[in-house]
């Protein structure tokens, strides 16, 4: 048996005997599953429906499983133990890690971050449970969504579910913020025991695709913040004090990010000023090069760096625990200079897009919305009347399982932007459209 094409549930792959790999199979169940399709109308930094040009969760997806693919393929070229079978969670197969980019975002809620957090604080608050976008991708994988011939999931190989498994930790444990739900953590658990898995170890093709996402959004979504003008490319816009300032706390504020890439061992302030310093003459020199013409500018800028990280990444000894790190590598050794310029680039993203004060309204508005719309359904006894019959009916067969709050986030969580929007003019503004539109 191939315990990295094991399946849960289909063990012996009588319900998909035709001839396809069984990577080419979990490709094809993500992107034609529901969950997929919704994510063309989940915001990534602007609000889906902003404009035709910014990217949205489904378009990041799709970009990052282009990055990982092309690093994985070169990095089987170039560590010849990926290809010994030493371990299955010592490999990289670039379908898997292609597969896993496509549904790392699966579980995010509609508005971005924003949401993640409105549900978080709702269920933690008054339910003593958590809401988590990462958990909440096993819960759409292994239990809402649904394939032919299933009631539980797509039922993706256990190289794939491990893959998408960035945080190896159920969120049972402790202080944990980021894992999986204790449901679906026994099914992960499981698959981690047969293959033997290092306790809090995520496999090489986790790591990647984590990488691989970071590397997307230090890049993509600054070219996104450029088009929409909340970028300024102007000496005196990287000069301000202001923007070099708020850098250096949103890293200071990220504990993760403190630890990960050792800033104690650089001038912090120093090194974000240097940085944008750079990208900035970088981009001067491009425009200059191009004719002065900002598009292609910007495109070229975006490749630039997407190369400039992808082809840094690399694999080393862990020495904190006998496992192997996807990293920057330079001359055998962590590029810690490399991942503290990208942490400086996601933090610019975020400075710049997230917390512009119009961003910040339209994140209220979606907070009270999402807020209002739990509050109709968080009631057993109110909500089923406004929920689709299929969900009630999903809840019966299944409540000895989960809550009925967890249900009740399940379905928000599942929501688009817009279809978010609908169901609140539905309930509360004074006119609708006809009740015979189909959800």
């Amino acid at each position: 048996m191939n315990i990295r094409k094991l399946r849960l549930h289909d063990t012996d792959n009588s319900q998909s005997s035709e001839d396809r790999d069984e990577y080419e199979k979990d490709y094809a169940r993500l992107i034609q599953s529901p969950a997929f399709r919704r994510l063309q109308g989940k915001s990534q930094v602007f609000g889906a429906g902003s404009g035709d040009y910014y990217r949205t969760r489904l378009t990041h997806s799709l970009e990052v499983s282009q990055i990982a693919r092309e690093v994985a393929r070169r990095l089987g070229k170039t560590y010849s133990f990926l290809a010994a079978n030493e371990h299955p969670g010592l490999k990289i197969v670039p379908e898997v890690v292609e597969c896993a980019s496509l549904a790392h975002d699966l579980g995010h809620p509609p508005f971005g971050h924003k949401g993640e957090e409105v549900l978080n604080d709702i269920l933690r608050e008054r339910h003593g449970l958590p809401y988590e976008g990462n958990a909440q991708n096993f819960r759409i994988l292994m239990f809402l969504e649904k394939r032919a011939g299933s009631d539980r999931g797509l039922d993706l190989s256990a190289a794939v579910l491990l893959a998408v498994n960035k945080y190896p930790y159920s969120l049972e444990e402790p202080g944990r913020m980021k894992g999986v739900y204790p449901m679906e953590w026994q099914g992960i658990d499981y698959l981690r025991d047969i293959w033997d898995m290092p306790k809090g170890c995520s496999t090489l093709e986790a790591q990647l695709m984590d990488l691989c996402d970071d590397i997307a959004y230090s890049t993509h979504d600054i070219e996104d913040g450029i088009r929409a003008g909340k970028i300024q490319l102007t000496e005196n816009f990287f000069e301000d004090d202001r923007l070099v300032n708020g850098v250096v706390q949103e890293i200071i504020n990220d504990p993760a990010s403190m630890e990960a890439v050792h800033w104690e061992q650089a001038d912090l302030k120093v090194m974000v000023k240097r940085i944008l310093d750079s990208y900035y003459r970088e981009w001067k020199s491009i425009y200059e090069q191009y004719g002065r013409e900002t598009s292609r500018t910007r495109r070229e800028m975006k490749a630039r760096w997407v190369n400039k990280f992808a082809s840094h990444v690399g694999i080393i000894d862990d020495p904190t625990n006998g496992w192997k790190r996807v990293t920057f590598v330079k001359e055998g050794a962590e590029d810690f200079e490399l991942l503290r310029t990208m942490e400086i680039l996601k933090k610019l993203a975020w400075v710049t897009l997230i917390k512009d004060f119009r961003v910040q309204r339209l994140q209220k508005r979606s907070e009270n919305m999402l807020q209002r719309i739990w509050d109709s359904l968080e009631h057993y006894d109110t909500g089923r009347l406004i929920l689709p019959p299929d969900w009630v009916a999903r809840y019966e067969r299944q409540k000895s399982e989960w809550p009925w709050e967890r249900l009740v986030a399940d379905y928000i969580a599942g929501m688009t932007d817009s279809y978010a929007e609908k169901l609140y003019t539905e309930l509360f503004a004074s006119r609708s459209g006809s009740i015979y539109e189909r959800d």
